[in-house]
């Protein structure tokens, strides 16, 4: 059963990196249409893996990482819908403030357990918690900056997964930071002719 979770957990997040970087090389190539196709299916793969990484999260009593991913539930759906709408303008204000209020609620529960932030896994968790949220509110309003809040979320994660004896999803998590890191490259080498061409606007 453990290995299952841990092929799902790993599996569907790692198709999700994936999709990312597959979405960002086809804007480079001017196919809009097909680069938000797969923005869409790099959101929508989220849901399925979730539930498998909370399971994993709560049988190690990261209880910080775990209502997190949870309460990243809200974000994941407002990244999906400005996904399908191919727009980042007015999104739903509701679903930041529940991820946040989500957030807090983990970490306090983390804290009581714990009788405090007194381990090695609670600071590494804290690590995955910032970048996760940063990156994922970053990714959903299509922010390049939310790779490199990622790459970082999957250095936490990786190092969290290695201590905890779950070598697959410490694998998969340095699959994901590569892609995130490549996916990052990518936006910016998109930007740069942007940015050329606004030197050399006389107006």
């Amino acid at each position: 059963m453990d290995q299952l979770l841990q092929w799902v957990a790993g599996g569907f997040y790692l198709l999700n990196k994936i999709f990312f970087v597959l979405s960002e090389r086809a804007q480079i190539n001017g196919n809009q249409k097909v680069a938000r196709y797969w923005m869409i299916a790099a959101w929508a793969i989220l849901f399925p893996g979730l539930p498998a990484w909370v399971i994993i999260f709560i049988q190690h009593r990261n209880w910080i990482a775990a209502a997190v991913e949870t309460s990243a539930v809200p974000t994941l759906v407002l990244g999906l819908v400005i996904a399908m709408r191919g727009t980042a303008n007015n999104p739903p204000r509701a679903l930041d403030y529940l991820a946040a209020v989500s957030a807090l609620i983990g970490f306090s529960y983390s804290l009581y357990d714990f009788k405090g932030i007194n381990t090695v896994n609670q600071w590494v968790e804290t690590g995955l918690v910032l970048s996760f949220l940063a990156g994922t509110y970053l990714l959903a309003k299509k922010k390049p900056s939310g790779y490199l809040c990622y790459a970082l979320m999957h250095t936490n994660c990786g190092t969290l997964m290695w201590m905890q004896d779950k070598e697959w999803l410490a694998i998969q998590q340095a699959a994901s930071l590569v892609l995130m890191v490549y996916a990052y490259c990518i936006t910016r080498k998109r930007k740069e002719p942007d940015e050329d061409m606004k030197v050399q606007d006389p107006s």
